[in-house]
This record gives structure tokens, C-alpha cells and sequence, in this order.
């Protein structure tokens, strides 16, 4: 009943200066999560809240938590552990957002910076810290962080952290805090080992739930595709060519599947990049900032990678493979319909998954319907009259004056409409060719030296590899001599290398889905560079 009280921030007792910093983030209204949790956090009771990514978790906690910092204690007095970096930084971010005014700030801690900076930073002394486990754990060790003052813990994402195997790391630090500590517990799912870990660490813990019907969200049009697993790539790329333009996030269950999904999707000309639990946080920051900035357009994922993925333009969201429960299900489509924005949740499901997809549509009350595919005639359409639309942008912009020559000269040449039939041709023709199609078969015929067959890798410059990598990761897996590896040319997504032709099939063999340069690569025989156009 507290939820349906509590219609504004007003009504919970807050302080003048966090209504002010509240009133400056745009906030208007609680959030169903925020509604529910606020006041029996601020009451000191340990609390269960189950809430997805992008349901305004962090005030939900945050605000209680600053309204109970004492600023007048120079010590650390709130913990928030987070499963990843990027999950850190934007809880961070937004509690020094809504403590502005009450002068309350919190500290960021994570692996793969320097530690020397943050050592210092909690030198100097701060009242809240939102750090990573293992990073967390690293400073208690060094005695740069004590928690004996703490009042507040917080586990966010706390089913990821089950994920990642951070359980121990949680219950070292849990044992570093005073035992008259209030502790929250943030979790999208919960499994037995969630609830486990609350008996062991929480004092009669109120269970905090949105209920099913506000999960999802209004503007999400919901379609499940049947499909056989053979044909999803195919069901994939056709929906993607058939839709307008957009930006795809696409879930799979294995970081295997990820890797191949997102290589095919390249081969086939698609800007497509991965992400998933073997990715270095380099390799994450670059893959999200070119998702953000548009270079990428589909980003295919494993749901622990995309956990705390906050990207407001994501249009679709694809599941590749069927989620394994309704609240992941409800987690993975939260993703797009964001910032007021309608979106699309794609569903794939084969004829034996069809029990799983009627338990989604149970337990999370989702409306999906049932979309039959566009055929190859339909999307060849869709294509031709994007591509119509934009030829007559170009021809209103009249911004073409140096092509009107080269029109000219082909005009006087050949007849315009042989000319325009074979640009489209060129332009359409195989947008809906098999992967298999890509890189033939068989090595007899791949471009290479005599004695040599040439190999297609996807792996360039995009990921940093060099020459000494390519070459070095060949001779260890296959065992020959680095002197044999010749013709190494690395371009932006992919490389090619000549090797000995009687080694190709065992390179292949050992180095497909081997990890170079920390990124897990494929491997195929290369087309005869006459017709090869990568």
C-alpha cells in the first residue's frame, strides 16, 4: 500500500537540499521500485528489491543513503558493490548527482586503473564507496578502506555478482563490516543461491517486488518468430534488412554463440560487434563507445555483458536464443522503449521451445504475437524502396554536381537504364546470401603463392593486432616454424596470412575460435583475391 501513497518525493520526509537535487535531475515522480523501497529503507529495515536495470534502482537506494550520511564522521559509511566497472561509475555518478547539495559524495573503485589515484581519494576521506568486489576487496587488504563504520551495504546486481564469482570476495567483505549494519540487496532475478546469500547476510529482510504488470513496458511491440535453430542467423539478417533502420542489441546464452553469431553477421557485411565475460574492460569500453557512437549498428551479447547497458537509442532487442526464465526475459527487452522512445522485442523460439514461451507470456503477462517472416521477395522490396527514398534525398539536395559528369559520360556510353540496372545489382544483389557462400570450402583455390593457401581471419586493426601476433599465435597453436607464416596483411575488421598449404587444414583446425590479442577469432579459407572484395 506504501507505493500507492507515496505519490511524489514530497511525501517522504526528505531534506530541503535533496528535494533540490532530486528537482534538478528532472526527476517528477517515484518510480514504482523507488515508490516501495524509499520509505522502508529510510525506516533502517534490510531490504530484498527486485528490480531490472533502467527501473531507477540507484536513487531507490542512493536517497536513503545520503539522507543518512553523517557528514560530520569523516569515514566511509555506505558500501555499494557493483558486478562491473561500468555499473560503478554510473551509480557513482548519480548519487554525486542527487548528494550535490547535502555535500555527500561517493568514490568509484575498480580493477584496470590505477590504484595509487583511488588510494589517495580515500586518503582524503569519503562517505560513500561504489566499487567492484575484487577492487574493493584488494583495498580492505592493503588497509586503505576500512568499513568499521559502515551503516549501509548495498549488493547491486547482486544475481550478476553470483555470476561472475564474486560470492567469497561479498562474504570477506560482508565480514569487514559491523554486524549492526542495514543491508540492501538489488537483484533483476532471483535464483536459490540470491535468496541463500540473504539468510546468511541479512537481518529479516523485506521482500520488495514491482509487480509483473509494470515490468514491461507499454511502448515495447513484443513478436516471437518460429524458427529452426539452423535458420536463425538467416531469420536475423532478413528482419534486420526488411525493419528500418535501427540500433539491434541481440542476446545469446553462451559466449560461443555470441562469437559466432557476431562473426557471421560481419562476413555478411552487417556492422556487428560482441560482448561478453571474456572481453578485457578495454575491449568493453570500445565495443560500447562504438556501439554508442553509430560505427556499430548490432551489438550481440550474453546477458551478464549487457547487464548495466544504458543506452537510450537501442531500438530492437533480439532474442537470438530464448531466455531461461520470464524475468529475464522482462530484463533483456527493458533495454529499448527507453527515454519515452517505442521499441521492438524480437523473440526466437524453435518448435520444442514452445512450453518456455508460454510460461514468458504466464508469469510476465507480455502480449507477444506471432510474426510470420518477410519472404526474400518482400525484403528485396523493403530494400529498393529505402534505397528509392534515398535517391530522392539526394536528388532534392541537388548536391551531386561532380557525379553528373561521370552520368554523362556513362549516359553516352551505354543505355542509362542498363547503367542503373546493373548499380542496383551491384548495390542488392546476395543481401541474402548464406554465410556459407562467403569463404569457399575447400583450399584449392584461395589467392595464395604457389605451395601457399591464404586464410581469412576476423580480427584487424579495429582490435590492435599486429603482424608478431598473428604470426606468433599460428606457430604455437599448429606448431610450425614462424619462417613458414608469410603475407601477413591486417586490415580494419579482419587479416589475411599465407601459410603452407599442406598445414592450412591443421591451422584452421587449432586456431579457429582461438583468443589473439584477447579477442576469440575465426578462421576460413580466404576467396581468390580476383573476387575477393574485403
Amino acid at each position: 500500500m506504501e507505493s500507492k501513497e507515496k505519490k511524489s518525493f514530497e511525501d517522504f520526509g526528505l531534506s530541503s537540499e535533496m528535494l533540490k537535487s532530486i528537482l534538478s535531475m528532472g526527476f517528477e515522480e517515484p518510480t514504482p521500485i523507488q515508490a516501495k523501497t524509499i520509505p522502508v529503507l529510510l525506516m533502517g529495515k534490510d531490504v530484498i528489491g527486485q528490480a531490472q536495470t533502467g527501473t531507477g534502482k540507484t536513487a531507490a537506494f542512493g536517497i536513503p543513503i545520503i539522507e543518512k550520511v553523517d557528514r560530520q564522521i569523516n569515514s566511509v559509511q555506505a558500501i555499494v558493490l557493483a558486478p562491473t566497472r561500468e555499473l560503478a561509475m554510473q551509480a557513482a555518478e548519480e548519487m554525486n548527482k542527487l548528494g550535490k547539495n547535502k555535500k555527500v559524495y561517493a568514490l568509484p573503485v575498480y580493477g584496470g586503473t590505477s590504484i595509487e589515484r583511488q588510494i589517495k581519494a580515500l586518503a582524503k576521506g569519503v562517505h560513500v564507496v561504489v566499487g567492484t568486489p575484487g577492487r574493493v576487496l584488494d583495498h580492505i587488504e592493503r588497509r586503505t578502506l576500512s568499513l568499521k563504520e559502515v551503516k549501509i551495504v548495498v549488493l547491486d546486481e547482486a544475481d550478476e555478482m553470483l555470476d561472475m564469482g564474486f560470492v567469497e570476495d561479498i562474504t570477506k567483505i560482508l565480514k569487514t563490516t559491523p554486524e549492526t549494519r542495514q543491508t540492501l540487496l538489488f537483484s533483476a532475478t532471483m535464483p536459490e543461491e540470491i535468496l541463500k546469500i540473504s539468510k546468511r547476510h541479512m537481518k529479516s529482510p523485506e521482500r520488495i517486488r514491482i509487480a509483473t504488470d509494470t515490468l514491461t513496458a507499454p511502448k515495447i511491440s513484443q513478436i516471437v518468430y518460429e524458427v529452426r535453430n539452423a535458420d536463425k542467423l538467416d531469420a536475423l539478417c532478413r528482419l534486420v534488412d526488411f525493419g528500418s533502420e535501427g540500433i539491434y542489441l541481440v542476446f545469446c546464452h553462451t559466449k560461443r554463440e555470441v562469437d559466432e553469431v557476431s562473426q557471421h553477421l560481419r562476413l555478411r557485411g552487417y556492422g556487428a560487434d560482441a560482448m561478453h565475460g571474456d572481453y578485457t574492460q578495454a575491449q568493453r569500453e570500445a565495443v560500447l563507445k562504438k556501439f554508442r557512437d553509430g560505427r556499430v549498428d548490432i551489438l550481440v551479447a550474453t546477458d551478464v555483458a549487457a547487464r548495466g547497458l544504458d543506452i537510450s537509442s537501442i531500438s530492437h532487442v533480439v532474442n537470438y536464443s530464448i531466455p531461461q526464465n520470464p524475468e529475464s526475459y522482462v530484463h533483456r527487452i527493458g533495454r529499448t522503449g527507453r527515454a519515452g522512445r517505442e521499441g521492438v522485442a524480437i523473440t526466437f523460439v524453435t518448435p520444442r521451445e514452445d512450453r518456455q514461451l508460454r510460461l514468458i507470456q504466464s508469469v510476465s503477462k507480455a502480449q507477444i504475437k506471432r510474426g510470420k517472416l518477410p519472404s526474400r521477395e518482400e525484403v528485396l522490396g523493403a530494400k529498393l524502396t529505402s534505397l528509392e527514398d534515398k535517391i530522392n534525398e539526394f536528388i532534392d539536395d541537388k548536391h551531386f554536381d561532380k557525379f553528373v559528369a561521370l552520368a554523362e559520360r556513362l549516359s553516352a556510353k551505354m543505355d542509362p537504364k542498363d547503367a542503373l540496372a546493373a548499380l542496383l545489382k551491384f548495390q542488392l544483389e546476395g543481401f541474402d546470401k548464406p554465410v556459407e557462400q562467403e569463404a569457399p570450402a575447400s583450399l584449392n583455390d584461395t589467392g595464395a603463392s604457389p605451395g601457399m593457401a591464404r586464410l581469412f581471419l576476423t580480427i584487424g586493426k579495429e582490435q590492435g593486432v599486429r603482424a608478431n601476433d598473428i604470426i606468433d599465435a599460428i606457430s604455437r597453436r599448429a606448431d610450425i616454424p614462424k619462417q613458414m607464416i608469410k603475407g601477413v596483411s591486417i586490415f580494419e575488421t579482419f587479416t589475411f596470412v599465407e601459410v603452407p598449404r599442406d598445414s592450412a587444414e591443421k591451422i584452421i583446425e587449432m586456431v579457429h575460435r582461438s583468443i589473439i590479442s584477447g579477442r576469440k577469432v575465426a578462421v576460413a579459407p580466404a576467396k581468390p583475391k580476383a573476387t575477393s572484395r574485403r
